[in-house]
Order: C-alpha cells, then structure tokens, then sequence
C-alpha cells in the first residue's frame, strides 16, 4: 500500500467501509435532542506516512476507534480506557469551534498527499475542514486548537495500545 501516482492512498474495502459507516452514524445513537448544529462526532484522515493512511473517528460518548488504509483498526479501547473517554468526549464537546471554518459536504474523498481531512457530524449534516500539512498559521486559532486536541486523543490510543499490549503480552512494536 503507497500512496500513488495519483497523490491518493490505497484503501481496502473494508477501510472504506468503516469509514464510510462512522460518517453516517445517526445522531439519534446518542441524543435524539441535539440541534441541527451540534457535532455529535469526529472522523479525521490523518496521513501517517507516504504509505498509512489512518482514520480516527471520535463521538460525544467518548469512543474512540481508528481505522487503518490496509484494513487494520484499534476499536473498543473506551470500554476499558477511562482517560480516552475523557479526552475523545473532550474533542468532540470542542468541535464545534470549527463549524465556521468547515463547509458543508456531501463527498467523503480521502486526502491527498499529506493533508488533514476533518469531518464533523451533525444533525444538520456533515461539514468538512482541511488542514494542509505543514505548520497551522498563527491567526487560525481554532484549527491550531483542534490539532492539538486531537493530537491528545491519538496519543491517548497509543497509550491505550501499549497497556492492551502488555496486559496480553503481546509485544507491539516490532
């Protein structure tokens, strides 16, 4: 799996399709109350390396999942992990910062080289904002905020990754 001569990731189905099921996961799931502009969850594209794409979709319940381009995932970590609860629940409650810099969409395209593709979901639909790699400049206070929420949730999988790992005894990097 690379990234091809197109600038675009190779997927499996099976990413495509848990991808595509957590951006149209019903809001009902978790609030039948919320307004049309309340972001109930989070799905973030984030480019690991000219070969790994990885998805991480976060909701308001505190899940946390991500999703791998080669059909790998780290799912159900939150039914174990209070402190990714805390801090997914966390990016998703802060999301809404973000609407006014997201548009409104209806296509779900992976990213291409390097960038970022946030997804927020509402009731009212599903709204996209773009980070470009490289440094967020200074005056886009709410996108330099989101990153480093979300950097935070990531981090926290990975702690979460290695506790599952030594409670298994399954070494993980190798």
């Amino acid at each position: 799996m690379a990234i091809t001569n197109t600038g675009r990731y190779s997927v499996t189905q099976k990413y495509l399709m848990t991808r595509g099921q957590a951006i149209n996961f019903p809001a009902e799931i978790f609030d039948p109350n919320l307004k049309k502009n309340d972001v109930y969850g989070v799905v973030i594209d984030i480019p690991m390396s000219p070969e790994i794409l990885t998805t991480m979709v976060c909701f308001i319940n505190g899940a946390a999942n991500l999703y791998f381009n080669n059909g790998g995932e780290y799912s159900g970590a939150a039914q174990k992990h209070r402190n990714l609860v805390q801090v997914s629940h966390t990016l998703v409650a802060n999301a809404g910062q973000l609407l006014p810099k997201a548009e409104k969409t209806t296509k779900f395209d992976l990213p291409t080289n390097r960038s970022h593709n946030i997804f927020l979901l509402t009731k009212g639909g599903v709204y996209k904002v773009n980070l470009p790699s490289g440094k967020i400049p200074a005056e886009e206070i709410e996108k330099r905020s989101f990153y480093v929420l979300y950097q935070r949730v990531l981090n926290e999988l990975r702690s979460c990754q290695l506790k599952d790992a030594a409670a298994t005894g399954i070494n993980p990097i190798k």
